[in-house]
């Protein structure tokens, strides 16, 4: 059975591979809660993603979409 630290360790996994699009932006992405329940992952963008009016774009066509594909549990991303 898996565990939560697994399920956010496939979480991670699966950023890091946007990291450096977003970092080539000077932004940056955190995890920092994950609801298995609800399937809802918070995140914090900080650097120039935060406030960035092109950031929901990019939280949801990018990190969402990216993390439903590999990670199903997650169903939405929320910035906090």
């Amino acid at each position: 059975m898996e565990t939560t630290m697994d399920m956010l360790a496939r979480i991670e996994a699966t950023i890091d591979t946007l990291r450096p699009y977003i970092a080539s932006h000077k932004g940056q992405v955190e995890v920092v809660d994950f609801d298995a329940a609800e399937g809802t992952l918070y995140v914090r963008l900080g650097g120039t993603c935060h406030g960035c009016a092109a950031s929901t774009i990019t939280l949801k066509q990018g990190l969402e979409v990216r993390l439903r594909q590999s990670v199903p549990e997650v169903k939405t991303v929320e910035a906090i």
